[in-house]
């Protein structure tokens, strides 16, 4: 028996155990497709990230030991830096931002399982990335009922050649997922593996009546969820998943760069509520991220100074900045609107309701916007 063959036995057996992979068909998918193929030209290993320094990022290539193993461990393997570096490009190490990866195995099962799919039904994959996830779509219901989709050329090309590689070829789009794909529509399944600020209003025209569509929505206080919607007269209508899924944000949906922060000495104060700390817990961050969709979270920490943690909502061009003053939080505010004022609200509203989990929220999409509220 090969190596990676044993490989791919254990790695079915883990996510058998862990209860992620639970149908014959999709067991049968992760035996017959080797994922190292999908990891050819090598992934970065995470270095420096436990310190307070920035978080570095070193090749690993074929050849090297340690290379086939982690093909096959449940772990996400970044292929991607700043958008355009592959691990074959550089030697030594990188200190910047994944931005493309290999999803860890019982992620990508656990989505397949959750798409509920039958035989004959068309799917639309939004990201190919490594090309690993379309290759089980395929194995499951054939090449030519598989389109997939990805932003970026140079990903997407690898992709095809790992494909080929191991005997399928589905059809391919190089562009922005977020248009999905007009001209093979309409698709029974529309499957993200990039998170998403809004379900887009062109996923769900392009999914049949009761269709689903399965997607990670996220904000940028980066807390997210994987969420299922069923389509049905022009809207689409579902709840999160639970499970704390995270991914990648799609491209177009990244927070914009700052620029000039505003001035903190200005605007209104008063003591909080609610403390910045809350957020620390990821649902508590997610209703923050309903209240104020479009708002960016950082920290400031002046010499000698306090740490701030500012919000900036770049929508409503306002702001509110918290500290800890002594036992108590106090927040400055300033702009046309009051960021922590909505906060604060709507977070009231979801601990009068007994601090319902993720797996509780619902999600409604029509073409004219997203509301996400919770089962009371």
């Amino acid at each position: 028996m090969s190596d990676d063959k044993t490989l791919r036995e254990d790695l079915a057996g883990r996510l058998t155990a862990g209860g992620h992979l639970r149908s014959p068909q999709w067991r049968q998918a992760v035996l017959d497709t080797p994922r190292h193929e999908f990891l050819r030209g090598g992934y970065f290993r995470r270095v420096d990230g436990t310190g307070t320094g920035p978080t570095g990022w070193e090749p690993v290539m074929p050849g090297d030991a340690a290379w086939l193993p982690a093909s096959y461990t449940d772990d996400s393997l970044v292929t991607q830096i700043a958008g355009t570096i592959a691990p074959a490009d550089i030697q030594g190490r990188i200190f910047r931002s994944p931005t493309s990866s290999s999803t860890l195995p019982s992620l990508v099962v656990r989505m397949l399982e959750e798409l509920r799919l039958d035989d004959g039904m068309r799917v639309l994959e939004i990201g190919t990335g490594t090309g690993y996830s379309t290759a089980l779509l395929c194995h499951r219901l054939g090449d030519d009922l598989v389109t997939s989709i990805e932003i970026d050329e140079d990903v997407s090309t690898r992709a095809r050649a790992a494909l080929g590689a191991t005997g399928h070829i589905p059809r391919l789009i190089v562009g922005n997922g977020l248009d999905g794909d007009p001209d093979g529509a309409p698709y029974d399944r529309i499957v993200a593996t990039c998170g998403v600020l809004d379900i887009p209003a062109a996923w769900f025209a392009q999914t049949r009546p009761g269709g689903q569509i399965l997607a990670t929505v996220c904000g940028w206080m980066y807390s997210s969820e994987l969420a299922r919607l069923t389509v049905d007269d022009g809207a689409a209508h579902g709840r999160l998943l639970g499970g704390q899924i995270s991914f990648m944000l799609a491209r177009p949906h990244l927070p914009p760069p700052l620029g000039m922060l505003p001035d903190l000495d200005d605007g209104e104060e008063r003591e909080a509520v609610i403390g910045a700390d809350a957020l620390d817990h990821w649902t508590a961050r997610f209703v923050a991220q309903i209240a104020a969709p479009r708002t960016q979270r950082i920290r400031i920490q002046p010499p000698g100074g306090e740490t701030q943690h500012v919000f900036i909502d770049v929508d409503a061009e306002s702001w509110a900045a918290l500290r800890l003053d002594g036992a108590h939080w106090t927040v400055r505010q300033g702009g046309p609107d009051r960021v922590w004022d909505r906060i604060e609200e709507h977070m009231a509203h979801w601990q009068r309701d007994g601090s319902p989990d993720l797996d509780r929220f619902l999600i409604t999409v029509t073409p004219d916007q997203q509301t996400i509220t919770w089962d009371r």
